[in-house]
């Protein structure tokens, strides 16, 4: 079976940190296989926001999530800190990927590599968006 290959961007542009909780735990005693979904969520919305962005709002439009991919790297556990790096590759005239790797902040190692392919949204007429020129040009400063 062909395994995901997610290569890690040129620079990143964002880093933060966070705790692994009892609820991202599963019965193997470590991260669940979800969890680390909604903590990059929690990464993407912290971006965002360190740059006056909501999901709701990226210079008049908002962002969905088309695809997702997750490469599992190691294991992590209840209390361990997850230190998250994003990067942005792929830009297009809709959208982009955000690349997130996270790892284990007392060691280094890496936990694992995610991408989340983000689409511009019109939420008020319910259709895709171009990618304002305005962010465009924030990513690329």
């Amino acid at each position: 079976m062909a395994r995901i290959k997610i290569a890690l961007p040129e620079q990143f542009i964002f880093q933060t940190s966070m705790e692994v909780r009892i609820g991202d735990i599963n019965y193997g005693g470590h991260m669940a296989n979800d969890a680390i979904l909604r903590l990059a969520h929690e990464v993407r919305l912290r971006w965002l926001k360190s740059m006056g962005y909501s999901e709701l709002d990226v210079e008049g439009v908002g962002i969905i999530m088309a695809d997702a991919a997750v490469m599992y790297r190691a294991e992590a556990f209840h209390g361990d800190q997850l230190v998250f790096n994003l990067g942005t590759a792929d830009h297009n005239k809709y959208g982009l990927d955000i690349v997130y790797q996270a790892t284990d902040g007392n060691n280094g190692k890496e936990v694992a590599r995610l991408k989340t392919g983000i689409v511009f949204f019109d939420y008020q007429t319910r259709q895709v968006a171009a990618m304002p020129a305005a962010f465009a040009a924030r990513l690329h400063q």
